[in-house]
């Protein structure tokens, strides 16, 4: 047995409550090592010496390249309870209890692994709406200024803090309310708009007034009327929080500019040099070496309230319905945790997503974010449909791994995008294949997380330079074949909800065929979705228990199984929804 490898953590993803009853176990072991995994555990404060221990097997959920990840989820009898491990290799059996290995189990329980008790405050709730969300990110300068239209303008206003507020294209918050129906037929049930508090430039990552609408948008009664409007649809709204960084007309940034070191707000400042010199570079932290984007001191009680009286005006005021939270992992966390149980007291649901690009474990222990913009998918996305630089081995094996970096709930929680305002679009990186690009969007559809639509993806807008990607909407272009493509399997995802937030298990790797398969499933409802990524036509044969037939969703075509074996063909570059 290769017990370098065996891993498992008290107070962690490996080991986490669903409900006051279930609990759900992990255990990271070599691939291809364990033979066999059994779960034992027994009442902690048990009257009876030794305690009683009940097992249960763990089932094998996933693989990545390098290890196996075991899980048991299972309704428990106690609050408390201690726990060990049986391992089996096929050559040797063994305990693993206190991150150690041992011939037998011990007479005193406090050597056992501990769950010290299962407390409803420490279950992670998720925003009850979430799991069936499909995101569209909107750059409102760039989408549209009223009904199916975009009239381009170059707009300067002169704003309330007698500074100047660009916009490129024009877009405004009318555009969007507007647009609402168009949404809606699309299949979209939440928005995620980008900026739009007052700011110098054209994209407002720059906030001047975080408690005012910039006039190239609207003002708040816009804001007001497009969420109430959006909620008659069934449609929530999520705003972009910039909070780790503000712009040059900010308040308290000009008070230091003006006063320097007299200043009374210099320490809502990170590290700054006086005399505080505007010009590049800085001699200040910013944002990234923008000058105009000076760093805010979160840790700073005075800027941690100011900010927590942001997020909670905005829905108070307006009601929306979460934040997508900008540069998040550049901020303190306790920031963030006192952020959370601020907005969370005002309104429950509201839901928080950080801008985190790499792994977001620390982020996401449920103190925190419900979720994060999951460019890791963006990536891997890119590398199997896009580019081809793997196969379909090394697909499964990197999906595995982002699956098992959270728990189930918050996996499920992930928005998983395949371009966004930050990055090129992702037609592009599909040199315009369509295909290529449909079938990524049949896999993003259809996997665990919050799928996510850059807007105008629907109907094929390109771009790899940001001027590019952030191009306005071509309204001329709506109501095509993409746009068929999209509302068709938004529509799946919605229709089958309820195995869209159950398990996933891929069930066919052929990397000869370049063909992936993989099965989504919770309770009595279970769908298979195979993706041919080849050039080639396939021929693709398996075992479907309790089934005597099954029907291609996307393409309304019915299947007759032969002896519980289905047969189908599958054209270059397509995917099939089996139901």
């Amino acid at each position: 047995m290769f017990k370098e490898a065996i891993e498992h953590y008290t107070n962690s993803i490996h080991i986490y409550a669903v409900d006051e009853q279930t609990l759900t176990v992990r255990l990271k072991a070599k691939k291809g090592d364990l033979k066999e995994c059994i779960f034992f555990y027994g009442n902690r404060v048990s009257p009876v010496d030794p305690v009683p221990m009940s097992g249960v097997p763990m089932i094998l959920v996933a693989s990545d390249f390098l290890f196996d990840y075991f899980e048991v989820e299972l309704t428990v009898e106690y609050n408390r309870i201690c726990y060990s491990f049986w391992l089996n290799d096929g050559l040797e059996s063994i305990y693993y209890y206190s991150n150690e290995f041992h011939n037998s189990l011990p007479l005193d329980r406090n050597e056992y692994y501990q769950f010290p008790y299962l407390r409803r405050e420490e279950i992670y709730n998720a925003p009850e709406w979430a799991e069936k969300a499909v995101i569209y990110q909107i750059f409102p300068d760039s989408f549209a200024t009223g009904k199916h239209q975009l009239i381009a303008d170059q707009t300067v206003y002169r704003n309330h803090l007698e500074g100047e507020s660009h916009g490129r294209c024009g877009g405004n918050l009318q555009g969007i309310i507007d647009n609402l129906p168009y949404l809606s037929e699309l299949g979209i049930n939440c928005l995620y708009l980008t900026p739009i508090f007052t700011a110098n430039s054209y994209h407002k990552y720059d906030t001047g007034d975080y408690f005012t609408i910039d006039p190239c948008f609207g003002d708040t009664e816009t804001l007001k009327e497009l969420v109430n409007k959006a909620h008659e649809r069934g449609i929530k709204v999520i705003l972009d929080g910039v909070f780790n960084h503000c712009g040059p007309d900010f308040f308290a940034f000009r008070d230091v500019l003006a006063k320097g070191e007299k200043s009374q707000y210099k320490d809502w400042f990170y590290h700054l040099e006086f005399p505080v010199c505007f010009e590049d570079p800085p001699n200040y932290e910013c944002f990234a070496y923008v000058k105009e984007m000076p760093k805010l001191n979160t840790g700073n009680p005075e800027v941690r309230d100011y900010f927590l009286k942001v997020g909670t005006y905005w829905i108070k005021e307006t009601n929306i319905d979460g934040w997508r939270l900008d540069v998040a992992n550049e901020v303190d966390h306790y920031f963030w945790k006192c952020f959370r149980q601020a907005v969370k007291a005002v309104k429950p649901e509201v839901i928080l997503i950080g801008e985190i690009w790499g792994d977001a474990q620390t982020w996401l222990m449920g103190d925190e974010f419900d979720s994060t913009m999951n460019y890791r998918f963006t990536n891997l996305c890119c590398e199997f449909f896009a580019e081809r630089k793997i196969g379909v081995y090394e697909f499964d094996a990197k999906f595995n791994h982002l699956l098992m970096r959270y728990p189930r709930p918050i996996t499920n929680l992930q928005m998983n995008l395949l371009d966004s305002h930050d990055v090129p679009r992702f037609l592009s990186k599909c040199h315009g294949d369509i295909r290529r690009f449909k079938l990524a969007i049949l896999f993003q559809m259809m996997v665990p997380g919050i799928p996510s639509i850059f807007y105008g993806d629907e109907i094929g807008l390109t771009g790899i330079k940001e001027t590019d990607y952030r191009q306005p909407m071509n309204w001329e272009l709506i109501g095509g074949k993409l746009f068929s493509y999209y509302k068709k399997v938004i529509s799946l995802r919605t229709r089958f909800a309820k195995p869209m937030t159950g398990k996933f298990s891929s069930f066919l790797k052929d990397q000869a065929k370049d063909v992936y398969g993989f099965i989504r499933e919770k309770d009595d409802e279970k769908i298979y979705v195979l993706l041919n990524n080849s050039e080639h036509q396939r021929t693709v044969e398996f075992k479907v228990e309790g089934k005597e037939r099954l029907t291609d969703l996307l393409n309304n075509k019915e299947y007759i199984l032969n002896n519980s074996t289905l047969k189908l063909k599958l054209p270059p570059i397509s995917g099939v929804v089996l139901y």
